[in-house]
């Protein structure tokens, strides 16, 4: 059994002081301890049913219950707390609001709760027999505005310091020591590091297989080039080094698919694992601000209780049996054990993503950077054969020359512009001035030929000790040639025919 100066809520600081025995003194002069008459009691519509319950003390002669009202000023008992992991608490039976009745068949009516610890803290056995009302409360209907606005208050000055709430004037209930803050940074700094990690690996592969696209390129225009490389020489080692390229995608490839599970592994991790945790955490802050949120409400309650005391002024809700303060107790209650509940799981939660981060992480650093040597070692290896360059091309005897005994044609495309744009001669002009030209001609020298400046002799050229320019120059001079010879002796024979 402990008096309500004893209560905490998880290390939280005790929420009120007892209220000692007063006697009032009236102006009148008349002296009472206790009031005789109380108001009738004001059950806010929650019901009440009697029972009994059997409690054994622990070794320290007490059974796990706060205790509040009493005379003088309740006419009423109630339990304000249930201690964890007390007699009390294993039984289950008394809730906070309860209202306590007598102890071991003694009425508690009209005693102080003072005097009803020592009455169970008397009794010579282990066992102590507890009378009671239980009080019949819906959660929700304790729920008020008031609360709500509490929550959001809590909220608000979570990531703000005392000395911050205190300038701002916010009263709240704090945790002490609560060691999930921490946790739950943590939690934030290892997303934060995941997420990089996963951005840069993505990066890295991505850059990979770009990489490994080009080298693939490069073999097909290496292999392209050993298909036309008329050098035997040549050709093979265009062909090898082409081999080599597409060998390297090949291993590039096998890299990238044995990497991409560790991958998505990481993925998992980051946006199925961490948010599921997250979630877990959002409604455990619920019910946290929630259970503060009534713990801050009782607090106020409580001063409330003293500030009148204190003017020896009544308050309604004490004298007719301080139902609602009672109703605020059981939500406390059912607040602080789903918030137990809650951050219980995320405890556990916490821990396995804790271990499933040391343990899988290092593997799967251990096979990004495996992956990685590997495909270095056996690229270096493939590399490493006999070397393939340099090699010696002829160009000069390459593809880009050919012998050939096909006589190249010219192209007469500008003969034809010039007919296309020149006068049409009369062919009657044309034969009338050959006659006197031709025989100007033949009394001058009837032995020298009539064109003079076309040589008759065609010399064949030596072309194996030509370059390509000089060889292509020699090919159409020669056809040239062979065409003005052609046509100058068919004038020339044409002219002695008219003569």
């Amino acid at each position: 059994m402990s008096s309500e100066e004893n209560t905490d809520l998880l290390d939280e600081k005790p929420i009120g002081e007892d209220k000692e025995d007063e006697e009032f003194e009236f102006e009148d002069g008349q002296e009472w301890g206790f009031r005789d008459e109380f108001l009738p009691q004001n059950t806010l519509g929650m019901t009440v049913t009697s029972g009994s319950v059997t409690i054994q003390k622990d070794a320290n002669n007490l059974i796990g219950i706060s205790i509040g009202g009493g005379a003088p000023l309740c006419p009423c008992l109630y339990i304000v707390q249930i201690f964890d992991n007390t007699a009390a608490a294993r039984d289950g039976t008394l809730q906070s609001g309860d209202e306590l009745v007598a102890v071991n068949g003694q009425s508690v009516k009209g005693k102080t709760k003072v005097e009803v610890a020592k009455m169970i803290q008397s009794t010579k056995v282990d066992e102590v027999i507890v009378n009671y009302n239980k009080l019949h409360a819906d959660p929700q209907q304790g729920k008020s505005l008031d609360i709500v606005l509490k929550k959001v208050k809590h909220r608000l000055v979570e990531n703000m310091s005392s000395s911050t709430a205190d300038a701002l004037g916010l009263s709240r209930a704090i945790l002490c020591n609560d060691t999930l803050v921490k946790k739950m940074q943590e939690l934030q700094d290892t997303e934060i590091t995941y997420k990089g990690l996963v951005e840069h690996s993505k990066r890295v592969l991505q850059a990979h297989f770009e990489l490994h696209q080009t080298i693939k390129a490069m073999g097909d225009i290496f292999s392209s080039l050993a298909v036309r490389e008329p050098q035997p020489r040549a050709s093979e080692a265009f062909r090898l080094f082409g081999e080599q390229h597409r060998s390297m995608e090949k291993l590039g490839h096998e890299m990238i698919k044995q990497v991409k599970p560790v991958l998505s592994d990481l993925g998992t991790y980051l946006h199925k694992a961490i948010p599921d945790t997250r979630l877990t955490v959002k409604k455990y802050a619920d019910a946290k601000f929630e259970y503060l949120a009534y713990c801050l409400k009782v607090k106020e309650m409580d001063d409330e209780e003293c500030s009148y005391a204190a003017l020896q002024e009544p308050l309604y809700r004490v004298e007719t049996g301080n139902y609602e303060y009672r109703l605020i107790l059981r939500c406390r209650q059912v607040a602080r054990a789903r918030f137990a509940k809650l951050r219980a799981d995320v405890l556990v939660k916490m821990e396995l993503l804790e271990n499933k981060h040391v343990q899988s992480l290092g593997g799967h650093l251990t096979k990004l950077v495996k992956g990685l040597a590997e495909l270095h070692t056996n690229t270096l290896a493939l590399l490493c054969g006999p070397p393939l360059f340099p090699v010696e091309v002829d160009l000069s005897n390459s593809a880009f020359q050919y012998k050939s005994t096909t006589p190249i044609t010219a192209d007469h495309d500008d003969d034809d512009m010039e007919l296309e744009n020149g006068v049409e001669l009369d062919e009657d002009i044309l034969i009338g001035d050959l006659p006197k030209f031709s025989e100007e001609m033949i009394q001058k020298d009837p032995e020298t030929p009539l064109l003079s400046d076309i040589e008759t002799a065609h010399h064949e050229p030596d072309y194996d000790n030509m370059d390509t320019l000089a060889m292509l120059s020699t090919l159409n001079l020669n056809d040239c040639s062979h065409e003005k010879l052609r046509s100058s002796t068919d004038l020339e024979k044409s002219i002695l025919d008219l003569d």
